[in-house]
């Protein structure tokens, strides 16, 4: 019986490795082309390793070129730290508040920041423009960063995590004379710390590759930041398909260097949001 169990998790590996595969053959093309010269990009079959190495052009050309990529990377990193920063910090404290602290209508409370998540970010934008442009946050980085900082799926998934706390925890540190600040910071915010580093992994995720708001909300170049660069660029060079899959591998691996420092934690949270529910 043991025998005939590990044959089959066996066999779904062996199936499930070949899915991965798979499904990183576009990420490896795309590697591949940002190597090649423009003519070997599309000869079929594939020569996944280059016979001409061209990746210094096309690289030196994507980051240094007509459109340098550095500045808008710059520009990127600054939105997406700040924006997963603030938003982490904002969630994290409304999370305990409404999991923790009994105050009167503290529920209907929830109840209305939870029902304003139903309300399409797309049916705001309207507003969101017309006062931006009102108190001259408008075409500036500030104004990107604050739109995203405020997150209601990041409070209410940051309140499930500290819903799973004991509150004899939180009654025996107001015994010891510990107020609600002490006790988030020492003991509630490091037993939800997976989740929390889930979250900004997220939202760090999400604000790199937000289209929507830098699109609508940024007019100067030189504040654009890393997807209405790739747009720029892709508009630009159209035919050039190896330059625009360096633009694409340069775009996507700092998501990937984040997610493969992150992932430990990534797993832990998703564990124990498991456990929880």
């Amino acid at each position: 019986m043991q025998h005939s169990s590990g044959f089959r998790k066996a066999i779904i590996t062996a199936v499930m490795f070949a899915f991965s595969i798979l499904f990183l053959l576009p990420f490896f093309w795309m590697i591949s082309a940002s190597f090649k010269i423009e003519a070997e990009v599309f000869k079929f079959p594939i020569e996944w390793i280059p016979k001409h190495w061209n990746a210094w052009n096309n690289y030196k050309e994507v980051w240094l070129g007509q459109y340098p990529f550095y500045i808008y990377y710059w520009n990127s990193i600054k939105v997406a730290v700040f924006t997963t920063l603030i938003s982490c910090t904002v969630s994290a404290l409304a999370a305990y508040g409404f999991s923790k602290i009994r105050f009167p209508a503290g529920k209907w409370l929830f109840f209305i920041v939870l029902a304003t998540y139903m309300v399409p970010g797309q049916a705001i934008l309207v507003p969101q423009f017309i006062l931006y442009r009102s108190i001259g946050l408008f075409d500036s980085h500030l104004g990107l960063i604050i739109i995203n900082s405020f997150s209601v799926l990041g409070t209410f998934m940051l309140r499930q995590f500290f819903m799973g706390i004991p509150n004899e925890y939180i009654e025996s540190a107001k015994i010891d004379g510990a107020g609600h600040w002490r006790i988030f910071w020492q003991i509630a915010l490091p037993l939800v710390r997976p989740a929390v580093v889930t979250y900004a992994i997220l939202r760090f995720i999400w604000t790199w590759n937000d289209y929507q708001n830098p699109l609508i909300f940024l007019r100067s170049d030189e504040l654009y930041t890393i997807q209405l660069a790739m747009q720029k660029f892709t508009t630009i060079n159209g035919e050039f398909y190896s330059l625009i899959m360096a633009a694409a591998v340069s775009a996507i691996v700092p998501l990937l260097v984040l997610f493969l420092i992150g992932q430990k934690k990534v797993i832990e949270g998703i564990a124990s949001g498991g456990l929880k529910g």
